[in-house]
């Protein structure tokens, strides 16, 4: 472990000069570089279209390679910039300019797609064979036939999305990342002004009186936001119908998204049915829950409260040796490379006003140390999100051999290893422990965890499917909140009481305005990494080299496929109770704790 440690830096603030020195000055030069190539690419289209197109498909394929990784550099830049400080008037105008280029780029060069959908199936498939890393790529736009617009209308929506959807979220992220929140922590003391991560850390807190005051504080706020974000979100729903469904012919809304993860509807409608008939066991944990912490009647102001009354605090850099020796016991290699973030200082650690809340790993290139983002405070929660973000960094780190256009994996496979890492994390803090109340403590924080993302991440997206379908028929931000909370209380039953204030959270939740149905790839990403931790468990060291294969595979198969080399059948809802089982039998184990 000294080996993997000794040489880290522990700077709570990234250095993006890995991506650029001087901003202004090279977006220039990449800008020129970029059209350049984009100029010999356009000089392709009467080559693609011959009778022997073959060299010129390839030649197209490199020169799209070189385009993405300049432009790829360009959009992490600006996006990074961006998270660090929200208010920034030269982050948001870098960020704009970069959107408008990437938007004019991809309007000059949407051609090939048109063309490689228009190929029949036999010359497609002999075009397939010399393709290389980029075969099932090129597989999968094909698949995207049907919901293909025209050139010239695909053109329109590009320039369009610029100033619509793309407008919108950022409206969101600058809305929501300058609010600021009044706290008093103390009776008789007055209010302390906070971010919502510093908010957030108080839901968590002993005190179940400062728990319901944070929360309080929260809908305070966003309700007052609410007429705003409502709009906002509204729109952003009628751009996705209008786009996907009149124009794409999508049949659904959420079939858009799976259509994009590469995975059939009923394999999603398989995972949300187990979702919903296992809620049972997440009830039954918030029971037990209440009993362990001395709850009289369980309610969602506590759902997440401490086992202890004292909850411990981590340095940063001790929570980084606990992060790496948990990868460390699995495996050296991937302990390494989670170490190189933070030897590349690609890491931005503090909490700070102007900063985008929550955490994100950013896989930019093949080849290019990722970056990461969190707000870290110091709590238990803060070293378990440490430790997904970085599976996030070593699952593309992995699939570094993959091309630029493919080593990103789809949704649901990329939610595994970051989840499989925590897995990892609560392995080793269980193993140095054997004292009860501490094994309690562990258990009830990894259940926590659990029902955040599995089942709250399935409750999400079946609220996003009825939203979509009430906002298309005309509901009001008030009818959403009514929806939601119904909703809530569904998930919940007699178990935990749910107060009227929570119809404001769903205002709150990023994913629903950045990427529509994100959401149930935490619970497709969750119960599968728990398949896969039962395995380790099961077949010890033999497990890990199959583990890691399927980290490098990184988006060049589809999921069904990459999954199914492992002998999984995700179209099983056997395969998907069994995580459910896993979770049952750790609510057992905590319930046999207690005397």
């Amino acid at each position: 472990m000294r080996k993997i440690t000794q040489q880290l830096t522990f700077t709570t603030k990234w250095n993006l000069r890995d991506l650029l020195r001087q901003p202004d000055r090279e977006y220039q030069t990449i800008r020129r570089t970029i059209t350049r190539e984009v100029k010999a690419f356009e000089l392709l289209r009467t080559r693609l279209t011959s009778s022997r197109p073959r060299t010129a498909f390839l030649d197209a394929l490199q020169r799209a390679e070189r385009i993405a990784r300049l432009v790829h550099r360009l959009e992490a830049f600006s996006y990074l910039w961006f998270s660090e400080d929200t208010g920034s008037q030269q982050a948001l105008a870098f960020k704009a300019k970069v959107e408008q280029f990437g938007a004019e780029i991809s309007n000059r060069i949407l051609f090939f797609d048109l063309w490689w959908q228009s190929v029949e199936d036999p010359k497609a498939q002999y075009l397939l064979k010399a393709a290389g890393l980029h075969r099932y790529r090129l597989e999968n736009i094909r698949l995207f036939r049907p919901h293909t617009l025209s050139e010239a209308e695909e053109k329109i929506v590009t320039i369009k999305n610029v100033t619509g959807s793309n407008a919108i979220i950022t409206v969101f992220d600058v809305l929501t990342s300058g609010l600021t929140f009044e706290l008093r922590i103390r009776k008789g003391k007055t209010k302390r002004s906070m971010t919502r991560e510093e908010l957030a850390s108080y839901m968590r807190h002993a005190d179940p009186d400062l728990r319901v005051r944070a929360y309080t504080e929260l809908f305070r706020v966003f309700s007052g936001q609410s007429v705003v974000l409502g709009e906002l979100y509204k729109t952003r729903v009628m751009d996705w119908k209008n786009e996907q469904l009149s124009l794409r012919k999508h049949r659904s809304p959420i079939g858009v998204r799976n259509m994009s993860n590469d995975l059939p509807d009923d394999v999603v409608n398989v995972v949300l049915k187990a979702c919903r008939k296992n809620t049972h066991i997440f009830q039954r944990y918030f029971a037990i829950k209440a009993r362990l912490c001395g709850i009289k009647k369980m309610n969602r102001f506590h759902i997440y409260a401490p086992f202890r009354k004292t909850t411990k605090r981590y340095r940063y850099q001790d929570a980084v040796q606990m992060v790496l020796a948990a990868y460390q016991n699995f495996s050296p290699d991937l302990a390494d490379r989670a170490g190189q973030v933070f030897r590349e200082n690609h890491i931005d650690a503090e909490t700070r006003q102007g900063k985008m809340g929550g955490a994100y790993c950013y896989s930019v290139l093949p080849g290019l140390t990722p970056y990461v983002m969190l707000n870290f405070r110091g709590d238990p929660r803060d070293v378990a999100t440490l430790a997904h973000e970085l599976g996030h960094a070593v699952h593309g780190m992995m699939a570094a051999d993959q091309s630029v256009l493919s080593f990103h994996s789809t949704l649901p496979l990329a939610e595994t290893a970051s989840v499989f890492g925590e897995q990892l994390l609560a392995d080793f803090l269980l193993s140095k422990e054997r004292n009860t109340a501490v094994r309690q403590q562990l258990l009830v924080s990894q259940l926590d965890d659990l029902y955040a993302t599995v089942l709250r991440q399935a409750f999400f997206t079946q609220f996003e499917m009825q939203a979509h379908r009430m906002i298309g028929e005309g509901a009001t931000t008030t009818d959403l909140c009514g929806a939601y909370l119904t909703d809530l209380r569904k998930q919940f039953g007699k178990h935990a009481a749910v107060a009227d204030d929570f119809q404001w959270e769903w205002l709150a939740i990023p994913h629903f305005y950045h990427t529509p149905f994100y959401c149930y790839a935490y619970s497709f990403g969750t119960l599968l990494a728990l398949a896969l931790h039962r395995r380790y468990t099961q077949e010890g060291r033999t497990f890990v080299p199959r583990y890691l294969g399927l980290l490098t595979a990184g988006g060049s198969e589809s999921p069904e496929t990459v999954l199914t080399a492992m002998g999984i059948n995700i179209r099983s809802a056997a395969f998907w109770q069994s995580g459910f089982d896993t979770i049952a039998d750790m609510v057992d184990t905590l319930e046999s704790t207690i005397p």
